[in-house]
């Protein structure tokens, strides 16, 4: 008699790839619960990065300066779940500091889940501002919070930068997007100072709890308007320059900042620049008084690097008089449409240049990605 056969066990490299092709999150949280084996690959960050780079999260919506959500709207696919999920996050981040003496705070950005606070403090009378703001970063669906240490006096002084240059300075702050790293817990806070002659960016990194500091850039007749979001790719911050054909880049493994010239064409008001795979460089841009937005594609590192390899024109919904384009998040840019009745905030999905409405009134500009609460980690 034949001896009956037997599975051979999994090992945990099928496994995972089993877990990646659940498109639901609920049914990957329910498999995570079958057996501690199972929990431990799911919870790993390495699935989660690989996972979330199949599924991307939910969109659940905008959030204004003062931390209120306006919520992705029907038609659009998130907008069922995204409802349920703003519900579970916790917004009032004035109850992160209960001890502390406030006079408000501002979300300053949002990325991979966290939000970028700038903290105004009550300040005594014989109190003089702080040169660069307090800063904390919370993540919602886990309900913590972690307030940032200050730059240290001497990393200032070591770029030419001191207490009594507070009058000359502007800070922007902002997230580093995680891109592929491997410790999607993580992240980075980028505080870049800006005089009228002078740059000079600062980074925390959460994993050594430290702040560096890159190498002071000289503006000279650089013109950076104080509203330009940078966009994020392969590495690299991009700002485009006031009235120029020109990019203004940051480098994030050298910390330095350098500018680029854009391909001949027309003035482009706003630029975004996206990874558009396999070493190239994709370009948003709009056109003819922001009614026009085009698309196109750039090689990286090779005597074509300035010039064109497609160019295209996405067509915009209608009934709009012209148009704003805002950051790159998620694999989506964001699409601010301009009307005499009524406004509307739009993404397009990068991958598909499909473009679908998120809402029809905003008030802040910072959109909010997250897995279902299930899915989220203690991340800070």
């Amino acid at each position: 008699m034949e001896s009956p056969r037997t599975l051979e066990a999994l090992t945990n490299d099928l496994v995972v790839e089993i877990f990646l092709r659940i498109g639901s999150p609920a049914d990957l949280v329910r498999a995570s619960a079958a057996c501690v084996a199972f929990c431990r690959l799911i919870a790993n960050p390495s699935f989660l990065r690989q996972y979330r780079s199949v599924h991307p999260p939910l969109l659940l919506g905008l959030l204004d300066p003062y931390g209120d959500i306006e919520p992705t709207e029907t038609p659009h696919p998130s907008a069922a779940l995204a409802g349920a999920v703003a519900r579970a996050a916790d917004l009032r981040f004035g109850e992160y500091f209960p001890s502390s003496k406030l006079s408000g705070y501002c979300v300053s950005d949002v990325r991979d889940g966290h939000v970028l606070l700038t903290i105004t403090p009550y300040l005594e009378d014989d109190e003089d501002e702080k040169l660069v703001p307090d800063l904390a970063v919370c993540d919602p669906l886990a309900r913590v919070c972690l307030r940032l240490p200050p730059i240290p006096d001497d990393l200032l002084a070591s770029v030419q930068v001191q207490q009594q240059d507070l009058v000359h300075y502007s800070c922007d702050t902002f997230l580093v997007p995680s891109g592929d790293e491997e410790d999607v817990t993580s992240f980075r806070v980028i505080v870049m100072m800006r005089s009228t002659q002078m740059l000079v960016a600062f980074i925390f990194s959460s994993t050594t709890g430290d702040w560096s500091a890159g190498s002071p850039f000289s503006l000279g007749s650089l013109r950076i308007p104080y509203d330009n979001i940078p966009s994020y790719a392969y590495g690299c911050f991009y700002w485009k320059v006031e009235s120029e054909n020109r990019l203004l880049t940051l480098n994030m493994s050298s910390m330095e900042f350098s500018v680029v010239d854009l391909p001949p064409g027309p003035d482009r008001s706003f630029v975004i620049m996206v990874e558009a795979g396999e070493s190239r460089l994709g370009m948003f841009s709009l056109i003819n008084h922001g009614t026009t937005l085009c698309y196109a594609i750039r090689q990286i590192g090779s005597e074509k690097s300035n010039q064109l390899e497609m160019d295209s024109v996405i067509p915009l919904p209608e009934g709009y008089i012209y148009f704003r384009i805002h950051g790159s998040y998620e694999g989506h840019i964001l699409i601010f449409g301009y009307a005499f009745s009524e406004d509307a905030c739009f993404a397009l999905e990068i991958k598909t240049m499909k473009i679908e409405r998120v809402c029809r009134k905003w008030r802040g500009f910072c959109p909010y990605f997250v897995f279902l609460p299930s899915m989220s980690q203690r991340r800070i």
